[in-house]
């Protein structure tokens, strides 16, 4: 087992599941040349330690109507990053929250479905009472879109 608790075997599984979620353990396990009980364990252990989250589809948000993606800056008051972040949570066009360093306190994805729906989200963001300022950028293109693949890749090779 790797330092970082993955092995070439975990990352094995975890890429076939990434390529096929649908699969049943017996099938990794068959096509892994492994027990059925080594592919139920290190399921098991991954979804403990959070590694393995679950087993969502993989959704559009643009085949779903939500076509702009925008990034936003977020600067708030000192010591209030738990009750914005529960603030921003409920606004359904917010994906993502990160606490960062360097001129924001917090960087936030949002989704729209246009410009005047993003001008929506955005004000719903600035009505949070503890964010002082913001700086918004639309998403023209996504090049490189969110993976780990390539982690995985690299975990797998190492075995």
């Amino acid at each position: 087992m790797a330092a970082n608790g993955l092995d070439a075997l975990d990352a094995r599984l975890l890429l076939l599941l990434a390529d096929e979620p649908r699969l049943g353990v017996l099938e990794c396990s068959r096509r892994l040349g492994v027990a059925r009980g080594t592919v139920q364990a290190r399921l098991d252990r991954m979804s403990e330690r959070g590694v393995l989250r679950g087993f969502p589809p993989e959704l559009d948000l643009v085949a779903m109507g939500f076509g702009l993606t925008a990034f936003a800056t977020l600067e708030i008051a000192q010591g209030k990053r738990a009750a914005v972040a529960e603030r921003l949570a409920v606004i359904d066009e917010v994906c993502e929250v990160h606490a960062t360093t360097g001129q924001g306190d917090l960087f936030v994805r949002m989704v729209a479905r246009s410009n005047a729906d993003l001008q929506r989200v955005i004000d719903e963001v600035v009505a949070v009472p503890e964010v002082r300022r913001t700086s918004t950028s639309i998403a023209l293109s996504t090049p490189v879109p969110p993976r780990v693949r390539p982690l995985l890749v690299r975990l797998a090779e190492q075995g």
